[in-house]
């Protein structure tokens, strides 16, 4: 049961992101603001994660000090708050394939950045280092193709949506336009939140509980995505959450995405490693690949489909190269202890018969 553990846990992991993509965007069909959306997922988050730091994170915390809480709400301003209202607004204006397609993207802007940065190193004349380039071309070829390219409508598997705003989107189908907007912010939401992974190496050295960490993160995001909803949404009736299926997205993105699938993300990350946790990635475009045509009447156009598949084979060929040059360091690894151990052995071999060459 251990060695299935992890396999079933990013499964289900990959299976709460597919819902979250069809239930986002039902929500937004249905016409709820998107800062007001951002506010309650952080809110419903933050009941998850308070109650979990209290209790099994504060005995190893280290001490908060105001230099790091003022890191940390900075953080929070730019990786909670903003990224994520830059999510849901891409959201908004895009389909949920697209959405899901595009949040591959995020290993590959990851490696793009730290490149940049220096924390990351290509070398063209290996083949892990054109394997990562490649990675880099497709997946820009797979943002162009998304925007750009709609194609035919693919065959609808059913002609009955479950969910009312799907099948009631008071915003109607998306404009070419709006299409290009939407893949537009989502692309750019991929290099923030991209940046926000690489800005964690830091901050965690110098404050290393993580669990204290993001409900510190979430908790500062809460207040500060109230105040963005406040500015930007002032008609109070459209804070009112029903008992419909806007209030289902709130709770299933607050409780179970940012609660239990970060929890499944993280274990499985610490047993199996970031790798095999990334490989899992694409299952839930094909999720969203199924449902969001059944439950939210979404036309499923050819270009998603291929901008998909391109942003698959970006994740797959940086993580090949990635573990491709893993194994190369080390085989050199070995390879160099192996002459360290053969030097050290001549040379404790010549003493000795340098020893036996002394004539008394």
């Amino acid at each position: 049961m251990e060695e299935i553990k992890p396999y079933l846990f990013v499964v289900f992991a990959q299976l709460i992101y597919g819902g979250n993509y069809i239930l986002g965007k039902d929500a937004l069909n249905g016409g709820m603001p998107t800062s007001i959306f951002v506010f309650y997922r952080l809110f419903f988050a933050n009941l998850v994660f308070v109650p979990f730091a209290l209790a099994f994170g504060r005995k190893n915390a280290p001490p908060l000090s105001w230099k790091m809480a003022v890191k940390i709400f900075f953080y929070a301003l730019f990786g909670s708050t903003f990224s994520l209202n830059i999510f849901v607004i891409g959201v908004k204006y895009s389909s949920s394939t697209v959405t899901s397609a595009i949040s591959n993207a995020v290993p590959v802007v990851t490696f793009m950045l730290a490149v940049l940065l220096r924390m990351e190193r290509v070398t063209l004349k290996k083949i892990s280092g054109i394997a990562k380039i490649l990675g880099v071309v497709l997946c820009l070829v797979g943002v162009i193709v998304l925007a750009f390219y709609e194609g035919p409508n693919l065959k609808s598997i059913s002609h009955h949506h479950p969910f009312l705003h799907g099948s009631n989107n008071k915003h109607g189908p998306h404009s070419k336009l709006e299409v290009i907007i939407g893949t537009s912010i989502l692309t750019f939401y991929t290099v923030t939140l991209s940046l926000w992974i690489i800005l964690q190496v830091p901050i965690l050295k110098e404050y290393p509980s993580k669990l204290l960490f993001g409900t510190l993160c979430t908790s500062f995001g809460v207040v500060q995505s109230f105040f963005v909803a406040l500015i930007v949404e002032r008609d109070f009736n459209k804070w009112k959450l029903h008992c419909d299926d806007t209030l289902v997205a709130v709770l299933y993105a607050g409780i179970l995405v940012s609660g239990l699938a970060f929890y499944l993300q993280v274990w499985v990350v610490e047993k199996k490693g970031p790798v095999f946790s990334s490989i899992w990635q694409p299952f839930s475009l094909l999720i969203t690949l199924a449902c969001s045509s059944f439950f939210l009447g979404e036309k499923v156009k050819l270009g998603s489909v291929l901008g998909g598949l391109l942003m698959i084979g970006s994740l797959y060929s940086v993580l090949w190269g990635k573990q491709r040059e893993n194994v190369e360091k080390k085989v050199n690894t070995e390879e160099e202890i192996k002459c360290q151990e053969l030097t050290v052995t001549k040379n404790a071999t010549t003493s000795q018969d340098s020893a036996i060459a002394v004539p008394d």
